[in-house]
C-alpha cells in the first residue's frame, strides 16, 4: 500500500511515521508513506496557502489551488487517482469497518486541514471521503491523519507478524477483545484464570469468546446492538445478564 500525506507540517508527521512498527514496515517495503509539504505548491513568493473566507468570519481558509496542484502531482507519481481522504470534524466517524473498506485501495492520499478549514471547491472536485476521529475539534488535521494512517497501515499484509494480530483485536469482528494476561502467573495475589494455562485449546477458545462477549456487554453494549450473534452467544449473554441480577 502507498499512502501520501498532504500537510503543512511534514516533519511532525515523519517523526511518528518513521518509528516503531510503521518505520520497520517502510524499511521492509511493505508500505510506502510519503509526506508532501503543501507550501511547495503555493504560487507566490511568500508560499501562502491560506486567505480570508468569503462571507466574513474569523480565521483563514486553506486555498484550493495549492491543494489541487499537490494532489495532481501525486496522481502523476502514482499513475492513477488515489482514494482521497480529508481529515475533518465534519466527516464520518472513523471505525474499524471503514478502515477495512479503505484498506482495499492500493493507493490512499490524506489531506490535513488547518485554520478554519478548506475551500469547498477542491473538496468537491477531488475528495472521496471526509473522516473524523471524534466529535471534537483539534488545531489541525495532522494528529487525526496519523491515527488514521496507523490504523490503516497495520491491516496491510506484512506490517504485523500475522493477520491474526489484527483480526482477533477489539472492533475488528464487532466485539471487544477478551481480557489479556502475561507472566507472572500470580501477581499481588491475583491469579491468571487457570483455563488460560490449562493447555486445553477448546476450553481456552470458549473462555476467550465468552469473555469477549462479557467485555463488550460491560464496556460497549452499543456494539452488541449492531452485532449479529449466534443462538449460543445470545443464550450465554442472557444467562450472564441474569446472573448479575
Amino acid at each position: 500500500m502507498r499512502i501520501d500525506l498532504i500537510t503543512l507540517f511534514p516533519e511532525m508527521c515523519e517523526t511518528v511515521l518513521n518509528e516503531s512498527i510503521l518505520g520497520r514496515a517502510q524499511k521492509k517495503g511493505v508500505i510506502e508513506i510519503n509526506t508532501h509539504q503543501l507550501r511547495d505548491f503555493a504560487f507566490d513568493k511568500h508560499k501562502r496557502v491560506d486567505d480570508t473566507p468569503y462571507g466574513g468570519g474569523k480565521g483563514m481558509l486553506m486555498k484550493a489551488e495549492p491543494i489541487a496542484l499537490c494532489f495532481e502531482n501525486i496522481c502523476e507519481q502514482v499513475g492513477e487517482k488515489p482514494y482521497f481522504v480529508y481529515m475533518s470534524p465534519q466527516g464520518k466517524t472513523l471505525n474499524q469497518q471503514k478502515l477495512i473498506d479503505i484498506s482495499s485501495h492500493k493507493n490512499v492520499c490524506v489531506l490535513c486541514g488547518h485554520y478554519e478549514g478548506v475551500d469547498q471547491r477542491v473538496l468537491d472536485e477531488y475528495v472521496d471521503e471526509e473522516i473524523s476521529i471524534g466529535d471534537y475539534v483539534l488545531t489541525g488535521g495532522e494528529l487525526p491523519a496519523l491515527v488514521f494512517i496507523d490504523a490503516l497501515s497495520r491491516m496491510t499484509e506484512g506490517v504485523l507478524s500475522d493477520t491474526v494480530c489484527f483480526t482477533d483485536e477489539s472492533h475488528y469482528n464487532g466485539l471487544l477483545e477478551c481480557p489479556q494476561y502475561t507472566k507472572p502467573q500470580v501477581w499481588r495475589d491475583r491469579e491468571v484464570p487457570p483455563v488460560l494455562y490449562s493447555g486445553h485449546h477448546a476450553n481456552v477458545d470458549k473462555w476467550q469468546k465468552e469473555h469477549s462477549l462479557i467485555n463488550t456487554y460491560n464496556k460497549r453494549p452499543d456494539l452488541l446492538e449492531k452485532k449479529e450473534l449466534s443462538k449460543e452467544d445470545k443464550e450465554f449473554l442472557e444467562n450472564y445478564i441474569n446472573s448479575l441480577k
